[in-house]
């Protein structure tokens, strides 16, 4: 008889639990039906009612990294401008040993979204929906004259992107070298360098007489 619908959702919790401690311990290449029904102390018949496939246990995997991202506990916002940007990218950087763990099972899932089409069109739209929800906030200040009046915003939201992203997998493989403060360090000299406007070029000279 399969379990009453309470039942369900909230075994389905308790597998979405067990399914993030083998991530966060042994990451995505650790992940397997038999692993979960191990760590739950059941069988893999019982975890077949809840993910038929391997596939559908990764893509609930991803779905459930994606929503821990989105719950997580965030630095509260400042003044617009640069300063909530600069508090919106430090929320993405390993400073925390919570932070920490989520952006190594982040990582560890790239291999697995780049050998599968639909899961690295999910991904793609993670990145796009980060760049974008940057965007505002660039704007305001460009408008408070943080910015040159024409810095292309698109571009410096993906620069701010790849930047951050380019540090948390620096951060996660020698975290001696990039503690917290050499990450708060380094992302502060990004964003000033986003501050300075583009250098004029050169006047040409003067054509001999």
């Amino acid at each position: 008889m399969p379990p009453a619908r309470g039942d369900r959702a909230a075994r389905r919790e308790d597998v979405s639990e067990t399914v993030w401690q083998v991530l966060a311990d042994k990451g995505f290449g650790g992940l397997t039906l038999r692993a979960v029904a191990t760590a739950m102390g059941v069988s893999t018949g019982m975890l077949m009612h809840y993910f038929p496939t391997k596939r559908a246990l990764l893509t609930h995997a991803l779905d459930l990294l994606e929503t821990r991202t989105a719950e997580r506990p965030r630095r509260a916002r400042p003044t617009e401008g640069l300063a909530t940007v600069r508090v919106m990218l430090l929320d993405i950087l390993p400073l925390t040993p919570g932070d920490t763990a989520r952006n190594r099972v982040w990582v560890g899932s790239w291999d697995l979204s780049l050998a599968d089409d639909d899961l690295a069109a999910a991904q793609a739209e993670r990145y796009t929906r980060l760049r974008t929800s940057l965007l505002p906030h660039l704007e305001a200040a460009r408008d408070l004259g943080e910015l040159p009046a024409l810095a292309d915003l698109e571009r410096l939201a993906a620069s701010a992107v790849a930047f951050t992203h380019g540090l948390v997998v620096q951060a996660l493989f020698d975290p001696a070298r990039f503690p917290e403060e050499v990450q708060t360090a380094m992302l502060d000299e990004f964003l000033a360098s986003a501050r300075r406007p583009a250098t004029a070029a050169a006047p040409a000279p003067a054509p001999a007489p």
